[in-house]
């Protein structure tokens, strides 16, 4: 079988429990409480069976926190990686957060309609094609290997919604706990869903 045969295996993990300085929405940010700490610590735990040769990263701090203590865990560096982040939160931006104002289109994400999308800003289609665009390069990068990828709940639907709409073996909308992850696989034939973990 010739290496591009041979599948890149990307688990897609969610950052741990965060706090943030205020109630409203923003771009960025986000501290991982002390739950969220043992979360990070707990994925790394959880995967060191899984010979992971990479730990890489959305650059949003929440992200980037949990992935260097799940590495710290695996023994291995860190990349930072653009376009990992979140979907924007558009026209909510500056508001108090309400997971209100999301259930039903990220339902729709899993369910395969990516065209549904947060006012003033992305559809699911976005989200899902610019995290794609980063694992793309990862699954060329390490063919044959495990990469751990830590991002965020949206982007995880996102995907699955990309990869796999309705599948069964998808979360819950509001089932993304933090710390949970999700595996995914490419060769030549695309993307699809790995083993659960």
């Amino acid at each position: 079988m010739s290496d591009v045969h041979c599948p890149a295996r990307v688990i897609v993990a969610r950052h741990g429990q965060a706090e943030y300085e205020t109630p409203e929405m923003n771009a960025t940010g986000g501290s991982l409480t002390t739950l969220g700490r043992e979360q990070a610590r707990e994925l790394g735990v959880r995967l060191r069976s899984e010979k992971v040769a990479a730990v890489m990263c959305s650059e949003l701090s929440r992200a980037v926190q949990t992935a260097e203590i799940a590495a710290g865990v695996l023994g291995l560096p860190v990349r930072v990686r653009e376009r990992l982040q979140e979907f924007p939160a558009g026209d909510y931006l500056g508001r108090p957060y309400d997971h209100a104002f999301f259930d039903e289109m990220v339902r729709r994400w899993v369910a395969g309609d990516l065209e549904a999308g947060v006012p003033g800003g992305d559809t699911g289609r976005q989200t899902a094609d610019r995290v794609l665009s980063v694992l793309d390069g990862v699954a060329d990068e390490f063919r044959g290997e495990t990469v751990l990828v830590v991002s965020h709940g949206g982007v995880i639907l996102a995907l699955w919604g990309a990869i796999a709409p309705g599948s069964p073996a998808a979360p819950a909308s509001d089932l993304v706990l933090n710390g949970s992850a999700y595996t995914f696989e490419k060769d030549a034939d695309g993307w699809r869903p790995g083993e659960p973990l």
